[in-house]
């Protein structure tokens, strides 16, 4: 007889429990996310929750919203996006500093091929006191966007602060120039506002005024177009351009916008010597309709009969000296 092996042996099925079928499932489905901190009675933050939510009941405390914190001085510092721009390339870099833009940082690359612009750039950006940092590579391209191309150096501009339009009417009338404004409608281009605010520097502007929306604004673009003329020549902002021409001709200031099929011709324009609003239109649309409504005149630049128009800059340009010549005659 054969000796059994240990671990041979066969055992029974007897007691073996059988599958439920599915029916015990719900027994392993969980029972939703947890809750929220603030949404636990007994948890430290819904406590502190409550005690902010009974000190704004009673006006001691303003309500903090979930999606963004309220930093020492009341505004949101989380969330909110920067403004601040990056000018790019050595030549860019170089012509900003020359003009004395507004500047934060000057980013330069680690290990970049130094020659006299990258020099010059690092010399005026320490005499005006501008941080300069130096980043890898890597870093620069983050900074500049990939899409820039640096050639190793980058400068952070801050976002432009505008005045009020009726604070450069006010600084005008305390003056003893004449009052000059230039209104831009509809404008979009930063390289007209740039040439828009050099023209007016030169031939005695008081401002620049443009509006709210569907206009541009004072970018790196404009300000290197400008020729350093942003940082002598203030730019106001307004809510609503028509309501802030109704507002200064209460005040005095006539209003006249610049359009090719203007019924008034430049030469010689009689109003030249009062207190003048030019508001200048974009190339395609030209003046808006409500705008055209409030000017005093509708003043148009005689050109060759071959050219369609005039770039927006350039007519803004011809006419600020026209007026500054028929002044200058008084």
């Amino acid at each position: 007889m054969a000796k059994s092996r240990a671990g041979a042996v066969r055992k029974g099925t007897k007691g073996v429990k059988v599958g439920t079928g599915g029916h015990g499932r719900k027994a392993l489905e969980g029972k939703g996310p947890t809750p929220k901190a603030e949404d636990r009675d007994y948890h430290p933050a819904a406590k502190m929750k409550a005690r902010r939510e009974k000190l704004a009941a009673a006006g001691k405390l303003q309500p903090r919203s979930s999606n963004a914190s309220v930093s020492s001085k009341g505004a949101p510092t989380r969330g909110r996006k920067s403004d601040d721009e990056v000018v790019t390339g050595r030549n860019s870099v170089l012509e900003a500093l020359r003009a004395k833009m507004p500047a934060s940082t000057l980013y330069i690359a680690t290990r970049a091929e130094m020659d006299d612009r990258m020099r010059e750039a690092i010399s005026l950006a320490t005499n005006r006191g501008i941080p300069i940092l130096e980043v890898m590579k890597p870093e620069l391209d983050r900074v500049s966007g990939h899409d820039a191309v640096h050639q190793g150096i980058a400068l952070k501009v801050p976002p432009y602060q505008y005045s009020h339009p009726n604070d450069l009417l006010d600084r005008a009338l305390d003056s003893d120039a004449q009052p000059l404004f230039i209104a831009l409608d509809g404008i979009t281009d930063p390289r007209n506002l740039g040439a828009i605010i050099r023209s007016a520097a030169a031939f005695g502007g008081h401002g620049i005024i443009l509006p709210q929306r569907r206009s541009v604004g004072v970018n790196a673009a404009a300000w290197k177009t400008s020729a350093g003329a942003a940082a002598r020549l203030p730019v106001a902002m307004a809510s609503n351009l028509t309501a802030t021409i109704k507002d200064f001709k209460k005040r005095g200031v006539f209003v006249i916008g610049l359009d090719g099929d203007g019924d008034t011709a430049l030469p010689g324009l009689a109003l030249a010597d009062r207190p003048l609003l030019v508001v200048v239109g974009s190339e395609g649309k030209g003046l808006s309709r409500l705008v055209t409504e409030h000017c005093d005149a509708v003043v148009s630049i005689p050109i060759s009969k071959t050219t369609e128009s005039l770039n927006a800059g350039i007519a803004a340009s011809v006419t600020l000296y026209e007026i500054s010549k028929l002044r200058a005659k008084l």
